[in-house]
């Protein structure tokens, strides 16, 4: 009796490495005609989704104003926005229309540029400069001394 009640001891598990190269092997070893027809049959049976329709891109909807509506009208409180339209000789909606946000920056941005550029050409004529702008001070004189001579 004690025979048979004695537990059989289980066998060694293989390491994990060895598991997973038994279970590549198996699924390299069948055929591929097998894995051929199980993908036809696979395709054949299931039924196509309608297309779902592409989702329109979001639009503004119908303008509330039209293009030929002044801007002084449109903007009576806004003093800046009245001094940019002036800036850009726009007057209606749609002339503003045809500018793009960066290329208003730049636009107004210029006279700025350039007026910050001659000072510093005036200072670096005096041989003073703004701060940390001692590299552009020596050029500019440097530009000067060999266009004078």
């Amino acid at each position: 009796m004690a025979k048979r009640n004695a537990k059989k001891q289980p066998a060694p598990r293989p390491a994990k490495s060895a598991r997973a190269a038994k279970s590549a092997a198996k699924l390299s070893a069948k055929p591929a005609a097998k894995l051929a027809i199980k993908s036809r049959v696979s395709s054949v049976g299931k039924k196509k989704s309608p297309k779902k329709r592409e989702a329109a891109a979001p639009t503004l909807g119908r303008p509330l104003i039209t293009a030929e509506e002044k801007l002084y009208l449109l903007f009576k409180e806004d003093y800046h926005a009245r001094q940019i339209f002036e800036f850009l000789r726009v007057e209606s909606v749609g002339d503003l229309e045809k500018f793009s946000p960066d290329q208003i920056v730049k636009l107004l941005s210029k006279p700025i540029r350039t007026t910050v550029e001659r000072i510093r050409q005036k200072l670096a004529d005096k041989n003073r400069h703004l701060l940390d702008d001692t590299e552009f001070a020596i050029e500019h004189l440097a530009r000067t001394a060999a266009s004078q001579t």
